[in-house]
């Protein structure tokens, strides 16, 4: 992904200086060197303020929803499928937006980079095969796929699936993965096992929500937990609520989730939440062949209504 920067900065100074969008949604530097933080650019002298690399890694889909301008929009893999989700949802319309699609060789994971040195991390510079991270006095090389978060290791869509303009040529798409290899070695479990399993995942929350406010599929205006009348779910720490919060988000994804790995990087407990979204993942594409986000045309399998459903609980 070295060198798509240049190319971003000039698709988007072109796009606002011929005013086909009123905004580019990208990213910028951050305060954190592990961190890019998302930007809008509305104009053409601002365009250099723009960067990418390998940790640019939330899901700018987050900030389409119900906007009414015309946008230009950075979509990685990831990105453009949620960018679909929210066309098939009606939260934006397609003719609003110019995609400009990043090929992607994965994300780099803050904790994995964080771990690999005793000191604050000041600096992470990523030459494609290499990850050379420093602190004041201390510089480690890692090996790059050594550090990929975990959703990128498994993913199979690197390229944009819908996009009006790409960066640079298409990368190769990784085959032969094993995406639930984690999923079906805890399917494999005792319910006792399971149990445990899930409720030592998930002790450490402190329902901070931000899984929930970086995830591009929460929109809701109201969450469930924010509910008084009725009140679903209780907002303290104790252990069942915090299962019914995640579990129901979980389910409210189901069908809907492109694995982009937002929620495990916003959460700073490192709690695994994708184990939750990943097993409704696996069961969409066992009973469905589904795979959420490749086209805008087609709804996901638990937004579908059929009068004629060939099951009783239909009726």
């Amino acid at each position: 992904m070295l060198g798509y920067a240049e190319k971003i900065k000039e698709i988007a100074k072109g796009l606002l200086k011929d005013e086909k969008v009123e905004m580019i949604i990208g990213f910028r530097e951050g305060s954190d060197p592990m961190k890019k933080e998302p930007c809008l650019i509305k104009n053409p002298e601002d365009v250099e303020s723009l960067v990418w690399d390998s940790t640019c890694c939330m899901n700018l889909a987050n900030y389409l929803t119900n906007r009414t301008e015309k946008i230009g929009v950075l979509a990685k893999g990831c990105d453009s499928r949620n960018i679909n989700t929210h066309i098939i949802e009606n939260k934006i319309g397609r003719e609003q937006l110019y995609i400009i699609g990043v090929p992607c060789t994965g994300m780099i994971d803050r904790i994995k980079v964080a771990g690999k040195i005793v000191e604050e991390v000041i600096e992470v510079t990523d030459n494609g095969e290499h990850v050379v991270i420093k602190g004041a006095k201390q510089e480690e090389t890692v090996e790059r796929r050594e550090l990929l978060q975990e959703n990128c290791r498994t993913c199979t869509h690197r390229n944009p699936v819908i996009y009006d303009e790409l960066v640079a040529d298409p990368v190769e798409e990784q085959k032969d993965v094993s995406k639930y290899e984690d999923v079906e070695r805890i399917e494999a479990m005792s319910g006792e096992e399971r149990w445990q399993y899930f409720d030592e995942l998930l002790s450490p929350c402190i329902r901070c929500y931000a899984c929930r406010n970086a995830c591009p599929l929460c929109y809701c205006p109201e969450c469930f937990v924010d509910e008084s009348r009725p009140q679903w779910v209780g907002k303290s720490n104790d252990s069942t609520d915090t299962k019914v919060f995640h579990l129901l988000r979980a389910f409210h994804c189901a069908g809907r989730c492109t694995d982009c790995g937002s929620c495990e990087q916003a959460c700073p407990m490192d709690i695994k939440v994708r184990m939750l979204t990943k097993k409704l993942n696996k069961d969409c594409f066992d009973m469905y062949g589904w795979e959420t986000g490749l086209t805008p045309d087609q709804r996901p399998p638990l937004d579908t209504f059929k009068p004629d459903d060939k099951e009783d609980f239909i009726k």
